[in-house]
């Protein structure tokens, strides 16, 4: 005899709509006292893809394509030797080494109006999944704007305070700093862009702007290169980067969620 099985559980729409608008693990059930089977395999997914991307290595040709023939980019390196150390000691990744520091006052022009440097930092995957359509955005911008382009160049084992050094060594007015962010559980593509009006050795993250979370389900590439350059036109205007600037944003309404039918 064949028992009637029961039906499967509704759920509320209300609840579908804040799962849409989040990345999280929100109102994920359970199964007992324990994650879902579902649920259990997404998150070691997710962790897997995050380790993965904090251990890999940036390969311009790869990573980059036709990017490093189009900007003639190179590559130096912190004073970080290995990936090991760069994750064990975050002062080295914040230092250019001696061989960098030749190279990119060799072949890089000073006093340019926006200075663009790719730092792998601690996601190589989100600097191949966002740079390569972020980087022509900011140079169409640059050359809209009629201002001067550094040369780019990619820093590897790099960490945020590295723009203290480019700023010594090219004094740009504007120098940004496109670097992979901590992979989370959520995505691990997302960039970080990071601004500073004439940065200096000393500089403290006080001095910097910071654009987050570009990626595909937060900010978009477009939407990163806008805000960059309107970052940039006010630290130009004012002389100044950090904590006395404020980014203006567009006012957005609130979104509701969906009504319960």
């Amino acid at each position: 005899m064949t028992l009637p099985q029961p039906a499967p559980p509704t759920t509320p729409v209300s609840l579908e709509a804040v799962r849409a608008r989040t990345p999280a693990r929100v109102l994920a059930g359970r199964a007992g006292s324990s994650y879902r089977t579902a649920t259990q395999l997404g998150l070691r997914l997710d962790h897997a893809a995050a380790r993965d991307a904090v251990y890999a290595e940036l390969d311009l040709t790869r990573h980059l394509g036709d990017l490093v023939e189009r900007f003639h980019l190179f590559e130096v390196s912190t004073r970080a030797r290995t990936k090991a150390e760069f994750l064990l000691r975050p002062d080295l990744g914040r230092r250019l080494n001696d061989e960098a520091r030749a190279r990119i006052v060799r072949d890089c022009p000073t006093g340019r109006d926006l200075q663009v440097v790719i730092g792998d930092g601690l996601s190589a995957t989100a600097v191949a999944a966002q740079v390569p359509a972020l980087l022509p955005l900011l140079a169409e911008g640059v050359a809209g704007r009629d201002w001067t382009f550094g040369r780019p160049f990619v820093v590897r084992h790099c960490r945020v305070g590295v723009l203290n050094d480019v700023g010594e060594l090219l004094d740009p007015a504007v120098a940004v700093l496109l670097i992979g962010e901590r992979p989370g559980l959520a995505t691990a593509e997302s960039l970080s862009a990071y601004l500073a009006y004439r940065p200096r050795p000393g500089d403290t993250d006080a001095r910097r702007n910071l654009i987050s979370n570009v990626h595909a389900r937060g900010v978009t590439p477009a939407d990163a290169a806008a805000r960059i350059l309107a970052l940039a036109d006010q630290m130009r205007a004012l002389q100044t980067s950090g904590v006395t600037v404020k980014e203006l944003l567009p006012h957005a309404p609130p979104r509701e969620l969906d009504e319960h039918p």
